[in-house]
């Protein structure tokens, strides 16, 4: 269904001799208010001149009675007038057509709302199924993600219980005391989202000696930056660019008989790898 608020209605109308003979007519009224309704709702439907409830329901009589508050034995009588008068066509079935349409309405300009309706309604479809494929794979994600991390907590959990050795045990507290120490924050050693990103790199068979290089290297990148110190949290450290930052090179101090290379300071603050992934 297009949204059409108009139709086109002659100043001449009650001029035409049609018009006129229903006007003496014991109905005429009634007729004619019939008549205008069915123009609008033919407006309204813009299915070139069809009677519709929508695209693709037409409007028989009896609802056309309940629609226009009219006696039905009078909207069926109104409907013969105009159908005698070829002011309208009924087929078999009571679908009801405005006849010489075009007269009514400028049909190119309703063309080109139905063409624009059609496409933006085949654009809201698309956007739709795009989401719900979007909505899918980010369930599936979720789900991949959260298996995962439970499989990583069971196999490193299950590789310290059968080596019977607490020395083995993941150095939360050590790790994270050595990046409070060097930042000066109050991370937490016991949150479980911090837990999970470090057990997740000694999966890997990374050390705590590689987790305090880590720490050292962006600690000597980061920290005089402003913008970039906020990054020197765990989630960013010990995320899945951790051995990419392990591999890179510490910012070295300079003294204060040196001064200190016109390098942009975004080369030496931050990596490539870091722009790509600071939310990690």
């Amino acid at each position: 269904m297009a949204d059409i608020t108009w139709i086109k209605i002659k100043t001449d109308m009650f001029d035409n001799e049609k018009i006129k003979l229903i006007e003496r007519m014991p109905e005429g009224d009634t007729i004619l208010i019939i008549w205008i309704k069915l123009l609008t709702y033919a407006g309204k439907a813009n299915y070139n001149g069809f009677i519709m409830l929508s695209e693709n329901i037409p409007m028989n009589i009896e609802e056309m009675a309940i629609i226009f508050n009219r006696p039905l034995e009078k909207v069926r009588y109104a409907i013969e007038i105009l159908q005698r008068y070829k002011m309208l066509e009924v087929n078999e079935q009571e679908v009801v057509l405005i006849s010489n349409w075009e007269r009514h309405q400028n049909v190119d300009g309703m063309e080109k709302i139905r063409a624009q309706n059609a496409e933006r309604n085949r654009l809201y479809r698309a956007r739709q199924k795009q989401l719900a494929l979007e909505e899918l794979e980010n369930q599936h994600d979720a789900c991949v993600t959260s298996r995962d991390a439970i499989d990583i907590d069971k196999d490193i959990d299950k590789e310290y219980i059968l080596s019977g050795n607490k020395t083995d045990a993941i150095p939360y507290k050590e790790i994270i005391d050595y990046l409070n120490l060097k930042t000066s924050k109050k991370y937490k050693h016991t949150s479980q989202k911090t837990q999970t990103l470090i057990k997740a790199r000694f999966k890997e068979k990374f050390t705590l000696e590689d987790f305090k290089q880590v720490i050292d290297i962006k600690v000597s990148q980061w920290l005089t930056d402003d913008k970039m110190s906020t990054y020197l949290r765990p989630e960013t450290l010990f995320g899945t660019k951790f051995e990419s930052y392990l591999n890179e090179t510490p910012k070295k101090k300079i003294s204060n008989n040196q001064e200190e290379e016109k390098t942009p300071s975004y080369v030496n603050n931050i990596s490539e790898n870091d722009l790509l992934n600071m939310g990690e």
